[in-house]
């Protein structure tokens, strides 16, 4: 059985430290963006959670809380997790300073879901989104602990981007594989908010920070669809939805996406569609 590879989470932790810096240096007064009615959130995700007035809600890999605080707003009571120090104090102070209440706890998301389950902690949701799974060292180890959180009748909500998608360069050459048992460590996040720019932020991109390089290495691990969802069935959830989609919501993977409605990333007309984002609904039974 696998065992959550701590030692690359730990260099994750560092290259999203200084990942988060540089992102949200291009975000401008965020606080006064959420008190103006701000969301960053996309139908997909709303569609699959449903109502959330009154739901306890958990979003792993929250990272710096934008998406948190967006279903905060929509009446859930939220608890934000995400590995990185930097975007756990960041978003623990956009809360207080949108006003939006929220709970956020830096831990590796492992440890999480043994001591949330421990301590008898349940969620009607437990949610997950955009770049979360590409981190995961232990698929079978994350079913568990999203099954281990989830009260009876609880879903849990993945909006993600395609494995198909990731096996592409920005010019859209292959360079990755569908899957893969060994990780790929290699250059830390980069900065996707430049390059997607108003696709990351609908309040009005700004420049900030200029040629970001990642002092920090990052661990990656490829995963396909199928990985994902028999991790979910085999810890018991039932699986209700799963949807894909050719396009990809904010953030630009490729040179010549073009940028639609609703903040959408599509290839254009003279390029084969390939599936960029994919998304799913797993259930607890009651």
């Amino acid at each position: 059985m696998p065992a959550p590879r701590r030692d690359l989470h730990e260099l994750n932790r560092r290259s999203w430290n200084e990942a988060t810096r540089a992102h949200n240096s291009h975000k401008g007064d965020q606080a006064a963006a959420f008190r103006s009615g701000g969301s960053t959130l996309f139908p997909e995700e709303l569609d699959l959670l449903g109502p959330l007035e009154g739901r306890r809600l958990v979003h792993l890999q929250c990272n710096a809380g934008q998406d948190t605080l967006s279903l905060a707003r929509l009446g859930a009571e939220v608890t934000g997790v995400d590995i990185s120090d930097e975007a756990i104090t960041f978003a623990s102070r956009l809360s207080s300073e949108s006003g939006i209440p929220a709970r956020f706890v830096r831990a590796d998301i492992y440890d999480w879901f043994a001591e949330a389950a421990a301590a008898g902690e349940r969620y009607d949701l437990a949610f997950a989104s955009y770049g979360a799974v590409c981190w995961l060292s232990d698929l079978p180890g994350w079913g568990r602990g999203i099954a281990g959180i989830l009260a009876p009748g609880g879903a849990f909500v993945l909006v993600e981007f395609h494995p198909v998608a990731a096996m592409f360069d920005e010019e859209l050459r292959l360079t990755w594989p569908y899957r893969s048992a060994e990780p790929f460590i290699g250059p830390g996040v980069g900065d996707y908010v430049a390059a997607s720019r108003e696709g990351l932020v609908p309040w009005g991109y700004q420049e900030g920070t200029t040629g970001f390089e990642n002092p920090c290495q990052g661990a990656e691990f490829a995963h396909g669809t199928s990985d994902v969802i028999m991790a979910l069935i085999e810890a018991g959830l039932v699986l209700e939805v799963f949807r894909e989609y050719e396009y990809a919501n904010g953030c630009r993977f490729f040179l010549r996406a073009e940028l639609r409605d609703g903040r959408r990333f599509h290839l254009p007309p003279d390029t084969p569609a390939i599936p960029q984002m994919y998304a799913l609904r797993a259930r607890k039974p009651a």
